[in-house]
This record gives structure tokens, sequence and C-alpha cells, in this order.
């Protein structure tokens, strides 16, 4: 996760972090990612049931019963282990989360705990009610997933009226004083919708867009002709941090994400330093405290079954089961070879990646788009677009 207005517009400064020492449980949630002691962020999948059929889907989600989910129960006991373990923020996710009936339950229950709790969610299902309802359990942030304007959104979500639909539910959640974002993934089909995003973005006074670059994961992983080249992605990149500038400029600033990607830190610090920006090496700093790809370790994966994944991507690798064991033990258990691997990834990466000097701010990328392209986990990621003499 790459914060391109934190970076490129000075909305946070290397100060601001260190003056939290750094430590994950006393940070802000907008520098969690710079913390130093990272305990993960985790995303849990309460179901694989969805009122939608998107096209990029990497749980290949469906509408249909799945059996063997957590129950409410064990889904309590799995937020007694997270708070404990100091796990900062739980991102319900899904399948659409909002399709368990115990979500504001669940949600109250980890708020309770002292977790925030983030919801990310096709937002077709939230109404008013529903709104003022996650607001009063304590819901923190609400990510709306948003691929295009309505023609490209519904064609993407495979729903007519998927889009404003959507855009109801940020409503909804705005008035009920919610922080909402947007949540794009960019592929080939919808990159040119991303001016129009921005637009929405301003005149619907959205808190937050997160931009994804495209995972090969689930039904995403039949996108990969569908992935940008790297040429189309650098112009992607160099549109979002204009937009992002534009509006900081303009005194309408929001916040701005970049998500999977980590080559995207040390293109903004590039750019910065060609600009002869002043503020390139604080951002060369934010980078290392960032770290780059967390994979393992600031990030992990619980799916509506129970088992436990390096991240959302990786539901072909399971480390357990917390119907098991705990998932703090199953986290910090090094037995298992790839877990332990993934704890110091950066000494195992290959090609390209080994010899890159951003290899300490980007942590060798996404080692899932690697295996999905050359079928070796630890081979440069093919989505990396920075050049050779970039990376020298």
């Amino acid at each position: 996760m790459i914060g391109v207005s934190k970076l490129y517009c000075g909305t946070v400064e290397p100060s601001d972090v260190l003056r939290y020492k750094r430590k994950t449980k006393d940070l802000p949630s907008h520098l969690i990612q710079f913390a130093r002691d990272k305990r993960p962020v985790v995303v849990w999948n309460v179901t694989r049931r969805c009122n939608l059929h998107c096209i990029h889907c990497y749980a290949k989600a469906e509408d249909r019963e799945f059996a063997n989910e957590l129950s409410t129960k064990e889904g309590k006991a799995l937020i007694d282990d997270l708070a404990a373990f100091g796990c900062p923020v739980i991102l319900f996710s899904g399948g659409e989360p909002l399709i368990r009936k115990d979500l504001p339950e669940l949600s109250e229950y980890a708020a309770s705990k002292g977790i925030r709790v983030v919801i990310s969610t096709n937002g077709t299902l939230i109404n008013k009610e529903m709104a003022r309802l996650l607001k009063k359990v304590g819901v923190s942030y609400v990510g709306v997933s948003i691929d295009g304007m309505e023609e490209i959104h519904d064609r993407f979500r495979g729903v007519k009226g998927a889009f404003r639909a959507a855009l109801s539910g940020i409503k909804y959640c705005q008035e009920a004083g919610i922080k909402t974002g947007i949540r794009f993934t960019i592929s080939r089909i919808n990159f040119r919708e991303i001016p129009a995003i921005f637009d929405l973005v301003e005149r619907e006074e959205v808190d937050r867009v997160c931009f994804y670059h495209l995972v090969y994961a689930g039904r995403g992983s039949k996108l990969i002709k569908e992935d940008l080249s790297h040429e189309e992605t650098r112009q992607v990149v160099d549109l979002i941090i204009d937009r992002t500038y534009d509006l900081f400029k303009r005194g309408k600033p929001k916040e701005v994400l970049t998500v999977d990607n980590h080559a995207d830190g040390p293109y903004i610090y590039l750019r910065l330093l060609s600009e002869g920006s002043p503020r390139a090496p604080e951002v060369l700093e934010l980078l290392k405290m960032n770290e780059g790809n967390n994979s393992g370790i600031g990030i992990g994966c619980v799916s509506w079954d129970g088992e436990v994944h390096a991240d959302q991507f990786w539901r072909h690798y399971s480390f357990g089961n917390v119907r098991k064991r705990p998932f703090s033990e199953i986290w910090l258990d090094t037995s298992d070879p790839l877990m332990a691997k993934l704890k110091e990834k950066k000494k195992h990466v290959k090609g390209r990646c080994r010899n890159c000097k951003w290899l300490d701010v980007c942590a060798g990328n996404f080692r899932v788009r690697a295996e999905a392209v050359y079928g070796d986990i630890w081979a440069e990621d093919p989505a990396c677009y920075l050049t050779d003499e970039e990376i020298r």
C-alpha cells in the first residue's frame, strides 16, 4: 500500500511516524504501515457468498451457500486471539461480507476489543438503516468497490444496476458519519475510467480512493492478458500522481493510495528526485519504514473456513486452521518452510529482484504474481515496471 497523497503531497512526514516510536499499538490508523514491530492487519473473508459476479474476484465468490464457514462463536474466538496478539485492524471481506447476518455483531465485538474495524464491500446491500447500524457498532471505515462509471462497472460486476446501488451505499455511509472510500482495480478493461473516478471522488466528496494493481489470483488469474503493459502502468501511475496533486493544490485534498505493486514507491521517489523536490529524501525514509510487500508479516488472511494464508491472494497455500490452532500461533510458527522464507523474503527472491537497489523498500513485490506467470514463488514480479537503469 503506497500513499500517493502521503508521499507526493507531503501529508505525512517521517517525524509524524517517529513521534509514536513506530509501535503498532500507539500508531494512528493512517501511520500503521510504518510500524517497526509489525503485527498483521488481518483480512477475514467471512463468507464466500456474493450477490455479484465480478470478473476479477480473487475468492471466486458465487451467489450460493458454502459449507464450513466459521460460526459466530468461532469468529469471536478468532477476534479474541487477534486482539491479544496486537493486530491493529480487522478487514471484513468476502465474497460480500454484508451477506452474513452476524457481521454487525462481529464488528461490534472486534471494536470492543480495541481493534479498528474496516469493511470491504460492493456497497449494494447498504441502505440507510444498515449504514446507521455499522456506525453504531463501531465500524471506522467502509471501502466500496467501484471499477468505472456505470457501464464499465456493471460489466465488471456482472449485474446491471450495481453501480447505482454502490453509489447509494457510499452516500448512506457518509450520511451516517462513516469514513468511506472507493476501491478501483486497474486493468486494460477500465484504466481509461480513472479520470472519471477522480471526478466522482471530488463531486461526491469521498474521503479516500485506492487504486489496486491487478493480482493474478482467483478469477483474476484469467485476466493476465488484460493487465497493463509496463509503459501503460507508468502512465497510469503518473496520472494518479497528477490528479492527486491537482486536488491538493486546489485545497480539496483526498487520501489517495495505490495497492499491490510496491514498485510505485520507488517510482514516486524517482519522480520527486527528477523534479528537484526537497522532499525526496524524506519520501525515501518513509518508504524504508514501510518496507514494501508485507505478505506473511504485516498482512495476513483468514478464509471463511478458518484457513490461514499469507494474504488474501494465497488461497492455494494454508499455514493451518484457526479451528485447530490460534492465528497468533500459526503466524509465528516458522517450522513451515514458506512462512519462514516469507519472514525474510528478501533473501530468497531471484531475477531482477535479487540485485535491485530498491529491494529494501519493495521486498520483492508480489510473490503470487511471480508464481502465476513463472511457476516459481521467488521469481521476479512480472508487474514491476521499473527499468533496468532505474533499479541498478
